[in-house]
């Protein structure tokens, strides 16, 4: 098909899988320093005072705040999350509306799942296999109509399994949005693995967003519902803090976040002291997305 994209990684690139686990062990570890809100400053922690974890330890580092905001909480509470027969709701400007079969949409899809090996950059980068489908197939099965702009998204919102949601740390149930012409993109995919695993449930089972050039909260996890809609829509995060987080979430080195700089990074697997690398612009895609923001200011629309 025309749209699909062919990317140039190649299985050298990746991320070793022992590397890609060593990191959760490393900032769980900085974690325990009470260094995590300084990552990105990341030349100055020391490892010394860090044990190797166990398998057990490194799974239970999650970012899941439905099921709590400790590192460990959403390993210890998402088993309650139930995924079988899990279903999706596609409403708003599209042709057929209704709620689709997570089993269902898996079989129209016109191609194979595949494997993707993106680089995926938030302080650190690295490059990781995610299984799953181009966003645009699923969004085709439902007809975007010509009216439509934007597509938003949302988690599940399940107060009896997720414990996490009976405290205001976000405005629940979690949302997200891209603009429809990211969304259609090739390079925008809905992910149902990692290493050519099932996605655990602190990790966003089944079914999660991925968008490669943009930073990490992007990435909205368990999604339940899909909306297609003529007005931008809201954002869990920059409702929770505007100044920090705007709507888009590029990866542009250009443009510092408020509490530290953007424009450089760590490679995953090249040693906690390692020299710090430039950031790309568009976390290295911007042959293939800076046409999206042609003619925008993207120090306003961050």
């Amino acid at each position: 098909m025309a749209h699909r994209w062919t990317n140039d990684l190649t299985w050298d690139d990746v991320t070793p899988e022992a590397a890609y686990l060593k990191r959760r062990q490393i900032m769980a570890g900085i974690a325990g320093l009470g260094l995590a809100t300084a990552l990105p400053g990341m030349a100055r922690a020391s490892t010394d005072a860090l044990e190797p974890n166990t398998w057990e330890e490194i799974t239970t580092y999650n970012n899941y705040y439905e099921f709590g905001t400790g590192k460990d909480d959403p390993a210890e509470n998402a088993h309650m999350l139930t995924t079988e027969g899990w279903q999706i709701e596609i409403d708003g400007l599209v042709d057929r509306p209704g709620t689709y079969a997570f089993d269902q949409v898996m079989s129209e899809m016109t191609i194979e799942e595949r494997i993707y090996r993106f680089r995926c950059v938030e302080a650190w980068s690295m490059v990781i296999p995610w299984n799953g489908f181009e966003l645009k197939d699923l969004l085709d099965l439902a007809g975007v109509q010509d009216s439509a702009k934007y597509v938003a998204f949302e988690t599940a919102y399940r107060p009896d399994e997720m414990p996490g949601v009976a405290y205001p740390v976000l405005d629940w149930p979690y949302v997200e949005g891209l603009r429809l012409d990211e969304a259609m993109h090739p390079l925008t995919m809905m992910a149902t693995g990692i290493y050519g695993r099932t996605i655990p449930n602190q990790n966003g089972a089944p079914l999660r967003l991925v968008v490669p050039w943009k930073y990490g909260f992007k990435s909205i996890k368990s999604i339940v519902r899909i909306t297609l809609t003529d007005s931008e829509p809201p954002t869990s995060w920059n409702k929770s803090n505007g100044r920090e987080y705007g709507f888009y979430s590029n990866v542009n080195p250009e443009v510092d976040h408020p509490r530290w700089s953007q424009a450089t990074e760590r490679v995953i697997g090249s040693g906690l002291f390692a020299k710090r690398i430039p950031t790309l612009m568009f976390n290295g895609y911007e042959d293939e997305v800076a046409s999206l923001y042609e003619g925008m200011d993207l120090a306003k629309f961050y």
